[in-house]
């Protein structure tokens, strides 16, 4: 189903998420020298979980082959002051292969898949799962890769997609019923029709449903404010970074399928930027939570440019992504390349010149 210039239908029946902890993992050898598939992690102890752990913080676990995690380590002597240099990841919806190739390219992990970029920092913009081959994947090597940078002193951070609310609500509230304001819906119909994988659903585990409904939805890093969605209902969740994130996490707690819906729908709202006005929409966020310039994922590129009307386009040769797409008077970068239509996965460091 194709989302159209609005909104579209794209999100778990599950207990309400208290005392969150982080799983300890075990990695078995494989092509990568970690799993049967680079990101691939098991549970090891499910009591091993550090308390007060959401998925920005820096001091998580570093992870060694066949061990469980330890404490993060702090910096080597000597290393240079100051923050490493900033990267964002646009979306990934499952294509972890690109995935790594984009990372290793940019040199934040090595030829094995581990972290090797030291004190850089990286950021996901969200949209880890569905429509390509292996969206759980992808979820265990951001959150593996979270602990190995940590160690590093270095971070690897991520932000709240509209398509992990989808698969979220497809897990929780399964074909509940949910007032989609065009009739009744379900999670699981909408997640079906938005690329869901039958091989994700199989797969995830409770950590990574506690995982994603702990992500941010918002987060300013040196003048660059992220967002996963090119949409100003971040607005309608509070006037501040810090309430947005607290409003989205609370929503989630609530368990309620329509409230969980409404935000799914909300952050599923795309092309605010682009077209007439864009730049004055971009404003009212950069003038409410800061920043200098919107970074954002969520609108493949193509969309944004006119080359195709959908994702269910069938070009064979693809959309030619070369980079970032800056627009809105160069206070908007889009870094959805179009992965899912034979574009590109994007990795970019910022900032990024006009």
């Amino acid at each position: 189903m194709t989302q159209g210039a609005g909104q579209g239908p794209e999100v778990e029946r599950t207990a309400v998420l208290r005392d969150f902890r982080v799983p300890a993992y075990v990695n078995e050898t494989g092509p990568y020298g970690h799993s049967t598939h680079p990101g691939d992690v098991v549970p090891a102890d499910e009591e091993a979980y550090p308390e007060g752990y959401t998925p920005t913080e820096q001091d998580l676990p570093v992870i060694s082959h066949g061990d469980e995690l330890q404490a993060a380590a702090a910096p080597a002597a000597g290393a240079v002051d100051g923050p490493g240099p900033l990267f964002v990841v646009g979306d990934v919806h499952g294509y972890l292969d690109e995935l790594m190739s984009a990372l290793q390219e940019k040199g934040l992990v090595d030829a094995a898949g581990n972290w090797c970029a030291g004190t850089a920092r990286l950021w996901f913009l969200g949209d880890f799962t569905d429509r390509g081959p292996d969206g759980i994947g992808v979820i265990d090597l951001v959150m593996r890769l979270s602990a190995e940078a940590a160690a590093a002193g270095g971070y690897c951070k991520a932000l709240m997609g509209n398509h992990e609310l989808l698969l979220l609500g497809a897990k929780r509230f399964g074909d509940t019923p949910v007032n989609s304001g065009a009739g009744t819906a379900t999670f699981q119909a909408a997640w079906l029709l938005n690329g869901g994988q039958k091989t994700d659903m199989d797969r995830l585990q409770d950590h990574h449903l506690q995982w994603m409904a702990r992500l941010d939805a918002v987060e300013e890093v040196d003048g660059h404010l992220l967002v996963h969605s090119d949409t100003t209902a971040y607005l309608d969740y509070g006037d501040s970074i810090e309430a947005v994130n607290d409003t989205v996490r609370e929503t989630l707690t609530r368990n309620d399928a329509d409230e969980v819906w409404d935000l799914f729908r909300k952050l599923t709202k795309r092309f605010s930027f682009r077209d007439e006005g864009g730049a004055d929409h971009v404003r009212s966020l950069l003038d409410t939570y800061g920043g200098t310039r919107i970074v954002h994922g969520h609108s493949p590129i193509p969309y944004l440019l006119g080359e195709v009307g959908s994702e269910d386009d069938e070009d064979e040769s693809g959309p030619v992504v070369e980079g970032p797409h800056v627009y809105a008077d160069g206070l908007a970068i889009a870094m959805d390349g179009g992965v899912t239509m034979a574009g590109k996965l994007l990795v970019q460091q910022l900032p990024l010149d006009i």
